[in-house]
This record gives structure tokens, C-alpha cells and sequence, in this order.
């Protein structure tokens, strides 16, 4: 019961992804919050006020002029009476009324008056996301103060429509919820922070591809571990099969390629962490069709040419970020390679880990890396991979403080 008797306000907006807001409010009761539901207008037209109130065992505030529920000022007693609003799902149009002080109707009067925090999930499509109307709003508020899940990218409900702008899970908003009750120090808060993670597939036909071996499972626990400081965190995922990290902003990759262009969109951004183990070599020409074997001759030759470096490219752009961190995957020679790639890529750290077979470090759930700077080598004992990141991410916090006071 990680939520047990906390008060949460839960403002629904209209769009389609209201429907995800059902799950939410179960996935929040179970956990022992008590959920107070308002509705917009718009969000009526997708769900029912008599669903929310089924799932939420509560009375469901829907108008701003109600004359039982505002003989008493609701509006005020309800942005005061919770420990936590959330918006979800929040649109364009909720994000400009609260960017820019409207209230015009119960949701926008509440979040106006309020004195809690308040965390919102967008959900639109992608192109009004993208809009720089939206985009301002969005930076708008987030200088006043107002925490942030998502969107995702991904399919959207309308016929052919993908990218970023998808609601994030009702799981993943729970967790932020949690990040958000838990407390503790946030030190990264407001630095912005871009991390790689996962394989790339560098394909050859439609159905075969080159690839280096990674779950991804140390890079999305580094993700999570700069978001739970406070860090705006942009995460560019190969193709991997764990989940999103929460709180954390996800763009999916396949390709090497694919991943430099997402990581420099991305920039500019206090810290990057190149974990992602990249393929060095891609095939010069893809073929469009899959390649059949012909018995008796001799596989067809594959050309190949060499993929972008990522983190050089990250280490000597002009815009790059304050701290670099990369990761060197060796089988052997490992402190002598890790210190070689820090020179070679203009990094400020380099985790270099040996992942011969037989330690197990590939796709398992424990590390252990040698920490290589301009001020010497560092040996980590062997941890867990969110162990692993909770101790990065402290290194990143400290020394960006180090560096700011200069």
C-alpha cells in the first residue's frame, strides 16, 4: 500500500486516451490512495461519469457551477483537500488554459487555485504536441513548478497517425506518483539528461540483421535512477524486450543511424550516458527482399560500412553536453581500452566492464565496471545494475554541483 491514504485529485480532460484513466484509478486504489475524480466536458464524450465513479468509490465533480457541490466554494475545497493533483490525460487545450491562467470551467478553476503539486500526462496528437504553441506552454509550466510523464511515442488511436504524443501507461504514472510521495532529494532537478540504451539492428534483408548483444537492462536502470533525482530524462532505446522506465521520455530507435539523429534532436542537455552497445558496422546496401540460399553456392558477399560513433560525436559536438559518460564492453585489456576510448571520444568518464561469457554481465542483472577519468581508475565492487545506477547517478549530481560552483 506504497500510496496508502494519500489524497489524490484526479482531473480527466477530453481525448481518447480518457479511457486509460479507468485503469489509472484502479491501479491508484489498490495501492491505497483515495481518488477524487473531476471531469471535463470534453472527457464525458469518452467516458462516463458513472464508470469514474464506479472505479474511484467517489462522487464525481463535473460542473463548475454545480449548485451542490459549490454551496460551499467546492472548487476551492477541492484544490486544497488532496495531497496531489494529476492530470490525466491532459490536452493541448487544458495545457494552455493552465499555462497562461485561465479558468473558465471546474478543472481549470481547481488547478488555478491550488496550492499541491501537480503532474501532468499529455496526450494529443503528435503534431499539436509538436506545435510550438504547445511546446511553449509546455516550458512555461514547467518553470512554474508543474512535474511532467510523457507522452510516449508510438501509434496514436487516430488511422496512420504515429508519434510522440501517447498518454503514458496508467503503471508508469502510478510510479511517478510514488517517485513524487517518496520524498528524498532531488538534486538533478531541473538538469536535463539524454541517455542510450539497448542494441541497435543493423539490418541486412527484411528479416535478418547485425546486432551487438544488450538487454538494455543498464542503461533504462540509469534512466530511471537520473529521473528519481529530479533529472528531465530522454531515453533512446534499441529495440529491447523490458519496460519503459517511469518518468522517463522514451524515443525507440532500430538503428545506429536512428540513434545519433534522436540523441543530437535531443541536445542541448546537462549530462548524456552512452550505454547503448552499438553496432560498429552496418551492411553498405540493405537488400529489400530476403536473400535465399541457393544450394551448392556460396553465401553472397556482405559489404560493410562503418556506423556514426555516437559518443565521439556527443564529445566534441558544439553543443555538448556539461558531463559525457560513456561505457566500453571489453573481453579483454579492459582498463587500458576504457582509458584509450575516454581520450579518443572527448568523455568525461568512461564504465568500462568486462563482459567475456563467462561473467555473465551480458543480458544478466549484475555489473561490475571500472570508473576511468583525467583523475585516475576506480574499481566498483560487483552490484546489481539499478545499484550500478543509483551510484552513477550520485556521481553525475555531485560533480555537475562540483562544476557549477566551479
Amino acid at each position: 500500500m506504497t500510496l496508502s491514504g494519500k489524497r489524490i485529485l484526479l482531473i480527466i480532460s477530453g481525448g481518447i486516451a480518457a479511457y486509460k484513466s479507468l485503469d489509472l484509478i484502479r491501479r491508484l486504489r489498490e495501492r491505497g490512495a483515495i481518488v477524487r475524480p473531476v471531469m471535463t466536458s470534453g472527457a464525458q464524450q469518452f467516458v462516463t461519469p458513472l464508470a469514474v465513479g464506479a472505479l474511484s468509490a467517489s462522487h464525481v465533480y463535473l460542473d463548475l457551477f454545480s449548485r451542490e457541490d459549490e454551496q460551499d466554494v467546492g472548487h476551492i475545497r477541492l484544490a486544497r483537500e488532496c495531497d496531489l493533483i494529476v492530470v490525466a490525460p491532459a490536452t493541448a487545450d487544458l495545457m494552455a488554459k493552465m499555462a497562461n491562467g485561465h479558468a473558465d470551467d471546474l478543472a481549470s478553476t481547481i488547478l488555478l487555485a491550488t496550492d499541491r503539486p501537480v503532474l501532468v500526462a499529455p496526450a494529443m496528437n503528435p503534431r499539436m504536441w509538436a506545435h510550438p504553441a504547445t511546446r511553449r506552454n509546455r516550458a512555461t509550466l514547467g518553470a512554474d513548478g508543474i512535474r511532467f510523464i510523457g507522452p510516449e511515442a508510438g501509434e496514436m488511436a487516430e488511422s496512420g497517425e504515429a508519434g510522440e504524443g501517447r498518454m503514458s501507461e496508467p503503471l508508469a504514472i502510478v510510479a511517478a506518483v510514488e517517485s513524487l510521495f517518496a520524498g528524498g532529494p532531488r538534486p538533478l532537478a531541473g538538469r536535463k539528461a539524454i541517455v542510450t540504451s539497448g542494441p541497435t539492428h543493423e539490418p541486412i534483408d527484411p528479416v535478418r540483421y547485425i546486432a551487438n548483444r544488450s538487454s538494455g537492462k543498464q542503461g533504462h536502470a540509469i534512466a530511471a535512477a537520473l529521473a528519481r533525482l529530479g533529472a528531465d530524462v530522454t531515453l533512446v532505446s534499441g529495440p529491447v524486450t523490458i519496460p519503459d522506465p517511469a518518468g522517463v521520455k522514451v524515443i525507440r530507435v532500430e538503428r545506429a543511424e536512428e540513434m545519433r539523429d534522436a540523441v543530437l534532436s535531443a541536445l542541448p542537455a546537462d549530462v548524456a550516458v552512452m550505454v547503448a552497445a552499438v553496432a560498429d558496422w552496418r551492411v553498405a546496401s540493405a537488400a529489400g527482399y530476403k536473400i535465399k540460399k541457393k544450394p551448392g553456392e556460396a553465401p553472397p558477399p556482405l559489404q560493410l560500412a562503418e556506423n556514426p560513433d555516437i559518443l565521439k560525436t556527443v564529445g566534441h559536438h558544439a553543443d555538448r553536453p556539461t558531463l559525457v559518460v560513456g561505457f566500453a564492453a571489453e573481453t579483454e585489456n579492459v582498463a587500458d581500452n576504457g582509458r584509450s576510448k575516454l581520450e579518443r571520444k572527448g568523455a568525461d568518464y568512461i564504465l568500462a566492464n568486462d563482459v567475456s561469457p563467462a561473467t555473465g554481465i551480458m543480458g544478466g542483472d549484475r555489473n561490475r565496471v571500472k570508473l576511468i577519468s583525467a583523475a585516475g581508475n576506480d574499481d566498483w565492487p560487483d552490484m546489481d545494475k539499478d545499484a550500478v545506477a543509483e551510484k552513477l547517478a550520485a556521481l553525475i549530481a555531485a560533480e555537475l554541483e562540483r562544476k557549477e560552483r566551479g
